[in-house]
């Protein structure tokens, strides 16, 4: 652990906080009037996902947490058990859906991720930005549909529901930002 100024957090940064690992979401440094500066955090939890807030006075000093990172490919699931393989050592392990969250709307089979470890235990998995992948479930297209503001649900092939525009139709392959979830463009 190597401590840091809470004015010196940045987006993506893991930090321990109360115990628990979380990564630094966003950050807002805020200097009100005459009052001493604080630095406002949106955290999320490692283990179990969840986003919090978190004010840090300005003078405060936070443990920043020393991840290993380790390229792993996603080879299959059963149930609630997620087998990855290590790509350089051929080892696998397993992970269950709550130590992955919300990432297992992202698993592929063959995608290359790579595996978070903190003190030898792995407790996450950094996607690539953006994801591409099949959507297997859409209302038909509107004829005559222009590219409007107008958005439909659409289920891709894991599970997760996206708003795509009108002109995309189930079979198409689409890409999908990781970090909010969104459709950003049709792959032809």
């Amino acid at each position: 652990m190597s401590s840091v100024k809470a004015t010196q957090l940045r987006p993506g940064m893991v930090i321990q906080h109360e115990g628990q690992l979380f990564t630094v979401f966003s950050t807002d440094h805020r200097t009100p009037g005459n009052k001493r500066g604080s630095m406002q955090t949106r955290l999320k939890n490692l283990r179990n996902g969840i986003m919090i807030d978190y004010r840090f006075r300005a003078e405060e000093f936070v443990d920043r947490a020393i991840l290993d990172e380790i390229e792993f490919e996603y080879l299959y699931h059963e149930g609630d058990e997620f087998h990855f393989m290590n790509t350089e050592t051929y080892e696998q392990m397993q992970m269950t859906r709550d130590e992955l969250g919300e990432t297992v709307n992202y698993l592929i089979p063959n995608t290359v991720v790579k595996i978070e470890f903190f003190e030898d235990k792995p407790i996450g998995v950094d996607l690539p930005d953006t994801m591409d992948m099949k959507v297997v479930e859409t209302e038909p297209t509107l004829q005559k549909a222009t590219a409007s503001a107008v958005m439909k649900p659409a289920t891709l092939e894991t599970g997760l529901v996206v708003n795509v525009p009108p002109f995309v139709n189930e079979g198409d392959r689409i890409r999908v930002d990781t970090s909010e979830a969104r459709y950003v463009q049709r792959i032809e």
